[in-house]
């Protein structure tokens, strides 16, 4: 019985699943089975550069509740995550070749599409060893067959590209239901031919360890992405989104969508078609659009990498700047919270306690570490990458491209002055009175 293999990659849910529609169709089609695979990647615990590993505790963690979730929801639908740790190409390889069938050929491999190079360098990979796979774009508000023109043409600048958008009255899909059924696993015997040399994954003892969460924490850790996203609305936070979305305490200072939207547990259609109920039974205002606003950007950044691909991760970025100094022990301090500014020590040490940080204090750190303590931005983005719970690879390249004036913004340098942000943003001292230590 031929069948479809499916790679879960950060698209960890089962509503708005293009990807995950498409494999079933395919296996339906074959008359075959549907594997699910989810595979923790070596290359995230693989040192950076600057000496540190790729994803720190706090986004491990965060990766492994969403995991859970989903192998739950699959397990309640008679299906099974196969959860493996290692190369997902050698991997994805030796499952497709042990599943083969002498006269059916080899199961189909479906994922998501991602537009970042080391992604894309698996899938061509995989496609080198002979798998044949096919990608689905899921991961924007907008389709690309809906943008009026192709994302290679879009405009570089943020605000060009979504006044286009609002002229054209380009709107965002319904997202699609929940899956409800699924196909059956493989037979029984092609389970025993799957690859053996792989770290095999406990789901039932060490991987459930709780994790001690800082009761500082602006994240709500137990909530799931729909009871957040319900209780958001229905205590009407949307209405006041663009007054309070530049504070740094508490869990409603901004919508707090980001960690789910980055392991794909959240669907970017999904989160604003609450918004668009919202606003039918509440009414719009300027705060709700700044949601849609804000998954614009997120749009965008995904739009850039289609258009300008691995340039993005190069020292000196979109222009010819030279390559960025870097200072080592300066560079440790920040990420330590040492550096001797209040202001910025708070939040770095926000940072290392709960794997989040608001985003006005993530830009005042990435300036500062950027432009006063003259160090190269690959290495904050590497720092936001480990430690970040909501890490979003195309946003965290698209930010600090921004903030470093190697971006597309024609700005050359956006210093953000750290007293007068702490003047405006903490006039009372109490965010950094709570994280003075």
């Amino acid at each position: 019985m031929a069948g479809v293999v499916f790679w879960f990659r950060q698209d960890l849910r089962l509503h708005d699943q293009l990807a995950l529609s498409s494999a079933i169709e395919q296996a339906q089609r074959l008359g075959g089975y549907l594997l699910p695979v989810f595979i923790h990647e070596d290359r995230f615990q693989a040192l950076t550069p600057w000496g540190f590993k790729r994803s720190g505790v706090f986004r491990n963690a965060w990766m492994r509740k969403a995991v859970n979730d989903l192998s739950e929801k699959l397990q309640s639908l008679g299906s099974t995550l196969l959860e493996a740790s290692g190369d997902p190409v050698t991997f994805l390889t030796e499952t497709v070749r042990a599943l083969s069938d002498p006269f059916l050929g080899d199961p189909l491999l479906v994922c998501e599409e991602i537009a970042a190079p080391e992604e894309q360098a698996q899938v061509e990979a995989l496609r080198r060893n002979g798998v044949t796979v096919k990608t689905v774009w899921q991961s924007t508000l907008m389709a690309p067959e809906s943008l009026p023109l192709p994302p290679e043409e879009l405009p570089d600048r943020f605000t060009s590209f979504r006044q286009i958008l609002e002229r054209q009255g380009v709107k965002a899909a319904a997202p699609l239901p929940e899956i409800k059924s699924l196909p059956p696993l493989p037979e029984k015997p092609s389970w025993a031919t799957l690859p053996r040399d792989f770290d095999a994954v406990d789901t039932t003892t060490s991987n459930k360890t709780p994790m001690q969460i800082d009761a500082r924490s602006a994240v709500p850790w137990d909530a799931s992405a729909f009871c957040h996203l319900s209780q958001y609305c229905d205590r009407g936070l949307p209405h006041t989104y663009k007054a309070t979305r530049n504070g740094l305490m508490g869990i409603d200072y901004s919508s707090k969508w980001s960690p789910w939207l980055a392991t794909g547990a959240l669907s970017a259609r999904s989160a604003w078609a609450a918004i668009a109920e919202f606003e039918s039974a509440e009414g719009a205002s300027d705060s709700s659009y700044w949601l849609f606003f804000e998954l614009l950007w997120r749009d965008h950044f995904r739009w850039l990498h289609l258009k300008h691909g691995r340039r993005l991760y190069a020292a000196q970025g979109l222009n010819q700047a030279p390559k960025p100094p870097h200072d080592p022990e300066a560079f440790s301090k920040w990420c330590h919270g040492e550096t001797g500014h209040p202001f910025i020590d708070a939040g770095m040490r926000e940072l290392a306690a709960t794997g989040y940080l608001s985003n006005r204090m993530r830009q005042n750190v990435a300036s500062y570490l950027i432009h006063d303590l003259a160090c190269d931005w690959r290495a904050g983005a590497a720092w936001f990458e480990s430690c970040l719970i909501d890490f979003d690879v195309y946003s965290n390249q698209g930010n600090w491209l921004y903030l470093s004036g190697r971006g597309t913004d024609p700005r050359p340098h956006r210093r953000f002055n750290p007293d007068l942000q702490a003047q405006n943003y903490d006039p009372d001292g109490a965010y950094r009175q709570l994280w003075a230590a």
